[in-house]
């Protein structure tokens, strides 16, 4: 039985976060979908994972990619919006679907068992998309329950608090083993994890009195930082002086946080270093807030809020929610985004005023000259220069991955 981890048609629900990455690679908590299915299964269980055929040249080094006329063996379909749970890792590994079966939640296909033989629909697993439609069209639909897969873009915030306490599962709290200052404070230490080669600098606050604090490998956090309940920094993250981190705020591997944070997810190589609020957000790699940049998360009438993605207006029925930003996205000082602001891939955002709540990918301005496109030359170079500073070289795989998006984003049209 070989697994395979696939991207559907709502694929386009999530877009820009999903320009640059398979749908399983988001984060909520403080792993990906991905890394959650590989935990889950202990690593025990050859994973293999379905992807557009554009992202493959990138991530054929760092993923086991699937392809479909290789072996002989059933196939057992996994969506790769799901969030994997126990019972999730019980039909993958015990009680796995007849052939021809398909485990439907809703309009969702969370599961379906290919068998060997059925080489017409292993013809469309070729496919940059899954057709779940198809599949089910040719096979026996088995309604189920109980499963939690991401719909809407907004979820991977919606489902943070929770999937951050889920994910705080696999530390081992109580473990303090970096180098932490004397005059550093840790609060109930006993729900603190401080990786080996961590630095708690003078000064700095963990409390976790009401949660956890877990500190990676290479982290540094700052003299007079403070962080409280259900905080996570990834390896070599840096927490600038002064800054304040609470309640549910994961920071990737490489990032730098600094301001005031809370309810985020900040993907690994960002930049939110300089003061200013985030608050319920989600910010990708290679993205960059400028000094002073604020976020609404909450209406002033405590409403709920709507973004605008796509040709509709949207309600999520959540009330809070701020800035959900694509890869290589900036923003210069001092800029103001509304509540529930989406803003695109590879966007660079300035001047006065609040900018629209959807900012178009691969766009150039703000909200007193509106918005044109973003030469693809500059783009592609200053995501050239902003990667080498982190020494990280921008591939050819790379720079063929992000010419077709924006080949795709701009059409050969005026962005408007």
């Amino acid at each position: 039985m070989r697994i395979v981890i696939f991207e559907d048609e709502h694929v386009s629900r999530f877009l820009p976060l999903l320009h640059f990455k398979p749908v399983y690679m988001l984060t909520t908590g403080f792993k990906t979908l991905y890394e959650k299915f590989y935990a889950r299964l202990g690593g025990e269980t050859a994973l293999s994972c379905h992807l557009r055929r554009y992202l493959e040249p990138v991530y054929r080094q760092t993923l086991p990619i699937f392809y479909p006329h290789n072996g002989s063996a059933d196939i057992l379909l996994v969506n790769g919006r799901l969030l994997c749970d126990e019972a999730s890792v019980d039909i993958m590994t015990v009680n796995l679907p007849e052939p021809g079966q398909c485990l439907m939640q809703g309009d969702d296909m969370v599961f379906a068992r290919i068998s060997s033989e059925a080489k017409h629909i292993r013809t469309e697993l070729a496919s940059d998309l899954i057709d779940t439609d198809a599949l089910l069209s040719g096979g026996e639909r088995i309604d189920v329950e109980g499963f939690t897969l991401l719909k809407n873009i907004w979820d991977p915030v919606a489902l943070h608090p929770l999937e951050l306490l889920r994910d705080a599962e696999s530390i081992t709290l109580g473990a303090v083993l970096g180098e932490v200052s004397s005059h550093a404070a840790l609060e109930n230490p006993d729900t603190i994890f401080v990786a080996e080669g961590a630095q708690i600098k003078p000064g700095a606050v963990l409390d976790a009195g009401s949660g956890f604090i877990a500190v990676s490998s290479g982290a540094v956090i700052e003299p007079q930082s403070v962080l409280t309940d259900n905080v996570f920094i990834g390896p070599s993250a840096r927490v600038r002086t002064g800054t304040n981190l609470h309640d549910n705020v994961s920071v990737g591997s490489y990032s730098k946080a600094g301001g005031e944070i809370e309810d985020s997810i900040i993907e690994s190589y960002a930049n939110k270093q300089h003061e200013g609020f985030l608050g319920h957000s989600y910010l990708s790699s290679w993205c960059n807030l400028g000094a002073g940049t604020n976020t609404s998360d909450l209406r002033n009438d405590y409403g709920r809020v709507s973004i605008v993605h796509g040709e509709d207006k949207v309600q999520t029925g959540l009330q809070f929610l701020g800035l959900i930003m694509g890869e290589h996205t900036r923003c210069s000082i001092n800029t103001m985004f509304n509540t529930g602001t989406v803003a695109g891939t590879s966007a660079n955002i300035f001047g006065s005023g609040f900018p629209r709540k959807q900012i178009p990918s691969f766009s150039w301005g703000g909200a007193e000259h509106g918005f044109e496109p973003y030469d693809i030359e500059k783009a592609i170079e200053t995501a050239r220069v902003v990667m080498a500073r982190r020494n990280v070289i921008l591939s050819p795989e790379y720079e063929a991955m992000f010419r077709y998006i924006a080949s795709v984003e701009l059409g050969g049209k005026r962005i408007v």
